[in-house]
């Protein structure tokens, strides 16, 4: 009987574009679609909708603020959630980001703050404005997975799958190719759910994006549903290893996710008044 045959990761630089001394990496090209692509869908969202927010706030809010939380948070997030003790031996290390190491949830945190901080000081709906970055979110997740892929980095637990791919620095085994689940799950299928909210109710009006939180709320829900999932055939962190024998970092993360989303849903469904 024939042996399987495997993909093997062809070993992409990570470097996208050299200009000189100037080097773009695919990381770098990803977190720019991701960016880009959502910002002219909020843009769309605003319009569309009428919504409360303006397209000028929405320029502001996108171009420097979300950019900064969600890189300042992304950091920070996987220097405590991953990583502590290495960064504590030597504090200069976070600032070496260029090394990788970036944490979705600790981005996600970074991006509500950064939101919050810009609504506040404008006047503006906090609740409204997260609704524009979760209906957005699944657009960087899904560019940001794919440059995981590339990278052959976050690659999933030893498999036989048809499908399976060998990352050389992995060892010889192949793998579930788990970044292109969590491009698929995180972003095509998430944006796709939070897309089918917009029809719940008057869909000229934007459904459910006229009840301010309640995308927000099934976006953390959403999420954390397939993060929970694809972690089962993700690689655990080396030095974090698995809690309790079978839980990972990213699932407790997850889990506190979609607790704290259902919870938002409920409280925002009940009736006003």
């Amino acid at each position: 009987m024939a042996e399987p045959s495997f993909f093997v990761w062809p070993n992409w630089d990570p470097v996208a574009l050299s200009i000189g001394p100037l080097m773009v990496r695919w990381y770098g090209l990803a977190y720019l679609a991701g960016f880009l692509l959502g910002w002219l869908y909020a843009v769309h969202l605003v319009k569309r909708y009428a919504l409360s927010i303006t397209r000028a706030s929405i320029d502001d809010v996108f171009l420097l603020w979300i950019v900064l939380g969600v890189i300042i948070g992304g950091r920070l997030g996987y220097v405590i959630f991953y990583n502590l003790p290495y960064y504590l031996d030597d504090v200069r290390r976070i600032l070496y980001i260029w090394q990788g190491g970036m944490a979705f949830h600790g981005g996600m945190i970074g991006a509500v703050v950064a939101a919050w901080l810009f609504c506040r000081k404008y006047r503006l709906s906090f609740l409204t404005m997260l609704d524009i970055l979760a209906m957005v979110a699944p657009i960087g997740l899904f560019f940001g997975r794919l440059a995981n892929f590339v990278n052959g980095e976050l690659y999933g637990r030893v498999s036989d799958v048809a499908w399976a791919v060998i990352f050389p620095h992995a060892g010889i085994v192949p793998r579930h190719p788990s970044q292109l689940y969590e491009a698929v799950g995180e972003g095509i299928v998430l944006w796709l759910f939070l897309w089918s909210l917009t029809f719940v109710g008057d869909r000229k009006q934007g459904g459910l994006l006229q009840r301010p939180g309640m995308i927000a709320s099934a976006f953390l829900m959403g999420y954390g549903v397939v993060r929970f999932l694809v972690e089962f055939v993700r690689e655990p962190d080396a030095h974090l290893g698995l809690f309790l024998g079978w839980v990972t970092m990213g699932q407790l993360l997850s889990a506190a996710m979609i607790i704290a989303g259902g919870l938002a849903m409920a409280m925002r469904s009940r009736p006003q008044g």
